[in-house]
Order: structure tokens, then C-alpha cells, then sequence
């Protein structure tokens, strides 16, 4: 098992495989490295080198008590980095990795990145605030929280309903793609997750998109009950110089995986301009 040890002994599981041009995936809450199984198989075979790691607290990585905070996730993303020595690499970020690809950037710059990508993306700040008023109010996390702690298992499997967009009329749901979603949270920690929480939905990125100087590509759903697009996608992409925003109509959260053939076209074409 690949694992990077961090400046705080926390062990950090990754998966690299393939040759060429990097491209580093990071995941969204309360997920792992395998959420971007359909992103690794397809970029792999198109001949790009393809890495995801799981965050700390997630997946196969050490479950820490401490150090569940962005800054944190950004700094073991550029430990990551530095370990493989990757060179012109294409960061991606899902939902809270988006944040942490965003809080990469804005603390370590982008002397190893050569394009960023944002899809469903937390930034630049999830949480309703008196200069952020189209934010969500903090009771929607407490309510995440008060679920996780009562019965994390039950939650883990009712959120995989608007997630996905499972929960709209006429949807095809995967009981797979369900199950698959609740055994990689039931993977982590309990006290990650909570923690991680706090992370996603408090935290402002307002500055560090305005470090991005890279090509920069915005990918979000109309139809995102998790991540809405009018407080994210939209405000980032006018933030971000120069990046480019496409929009999905009634495409959900979870569009990486349900709408997997959209997602990795259009990102390849980012890829190669």
C-alpha cells in the first residue's frame, strides 16, 4: 500500500498510476480515492499519469484526531506533491477537494500546477454571512453534524439520495453506486468527518482563488443540492482570472460518477488546449 508520511506522522494512502502529464484528483467529503475510479480508468488509458490520495481521516489514511482543517489538507496535498516530485501537474478538486485544491494554491503557489479544476467546488465559501448572503444558513450544518453523531451509518446512506439526484422524479438509481458512496464514508473516521465539516462550509477562499494564475476550468451542476451553484460555481468563476465556467443543466453533486462520459470529455479537452 503507497502511503506518504507527513511532518505530523499522519500516513497519507495514494494511488499513482500510469505515465505522462500528472493529473492529482481530490475528493470530496466524507469520500476517498475511490470516488474517482471512472476519472483514473479513463484519463489513465489517454495517457495521462493519474493520482488520488485519500484526505487524512478518510479512506485507507491515518484517522487523525487533530489537523482536520484546510490548511492542513492543503499542506499534506503539497507534501504529496513534493514527494513524487510532480512537474506540471493538473490539480482536479470534487466538492471539498475543491477547496482543498483552491487552499493548495493559495498557500503553495503554482510552481508545480499547470491547470486547476473546480467541479461542484465548495468555493469560494459555503456558509451564509453578512457578505455572503447567498450562502447556506449554519443550521443546515449543524443539522449535517447533529445526523453524522446520532446514526452516521443511516445518514451516510440517506445522503447518497440528493447527492446523486436520486430523489427526482423518474431518476435511475444505483443501489451500487449508493452502496459504493456509504463504504467509503463508513471508511473514515467519525471525528474527521465531523470535523471536516466545519472545513468545507466555514471556510472562505476568496483569496486564495484570487492567487490562481493558471488555466483554470469551473464545472458545476444547475441541479447541485449539495454544493448550490449560485454561492459557488457562479461566484468562483468570476473570481478566478480568466477561468472558464460551464454549466450543466439538472446535473447533480455527484455528476463525476452518474454523468461520468460528460464530465471526462469535456475535461479532457481542457487537458489538451
Amino acid at each position: 500500500m503507497a502511503t506518504i508520511t507527513t511532518k505530523d506522522g499522519t500516513q497519507i494512502y495514494y494511488k499513482d498510476w500510469g505515465n505522462g502529464q500528472p493529473v492529482v484528483f481530490s475528493h470530496g467529503w466524507p469520500l476517498s480515492s475511490l470516488d474517482w475510479d471512472a476519472q483514473m480508468l479513463f484519463f489513465g488509458q489517454h495517457g495521462y499519469r493519474v493520482i488520488a490520495h485519500d484526505r487524512r481521516g478518510h479512506g485507507l489514511s491515518t484517522q487523525t484526531w487533530d489537523g482536520n482543517d484546510m490548511d492542513t489538507y492543503a499542506d499534506d496535498l503539497a507534501a504529496l506533491t513534493e514527494a513524487l516530485d510532480l512537474k506540471k501537474a493538473v490539480h482536479v478538486g470534487h466538492s471539498t477537494g475543491g477547496g482543498e485544491v483552491a487552499r493548495y494554491i493559495g498557500r503553495h503557489g503554482t510552481k508545480r500546477v499547470a491547470k486547476a479544476v473546480l467541479i461542484s467546488a465548495v468555493p469560494p465559501l459555503m456558509l451564509k454571512t453578512d457578505t455572503n448572503p447567498g450562502g447556506l444558513p449554519l443550521s443546515v450544518f449543524d443539522g449535517l453534524r447533529a445526523a453524522l453523531t446520532q446514526d452516521r451509518a443511516q445518514f451516510y446512506k440517506d445522503i447518497t439520495l440528493p447527492f446523486y439526484g436520486y430523489n427526482r422524479p423518474d431518476a435511475k438509481i444505483s443501489e451500487g453506486i449508493r452502496e459504493r458512496w456509504w463504504l467509503q464514508g463508513m471508511l473514515g473516521g467519525v471525528k474527521p468527518h465531523y470535523d471536516c465539516i466545519k472545513a468545507f462550509s466555514e471556510t472562505d477562499f476568496t483569496e486564495d482563488l484570487k492567487k490562481f494564475d493558471v488555466p483554470t476550468l469551473i464545472l458545476h451542476g444547475d441541479d447541485d443540492q449539495i454544493v448550490p451553484i449560485g454561492a459557488a460555481g457562479l461566484k468562483s468563476a468570476k473570481i478566478v482570472k480568466n477561468a472558464k465556467l460551464k454549466v450543466y443543466p439538472d446535473f447533480p453533486h455527484g455528476m463525476c460518477t452518474t454523468k461520468a462520459d460528460q464530465i471526462n470529455t469535456d475535461l479532457l479537452a481542457f487537458l489538451k488546449t
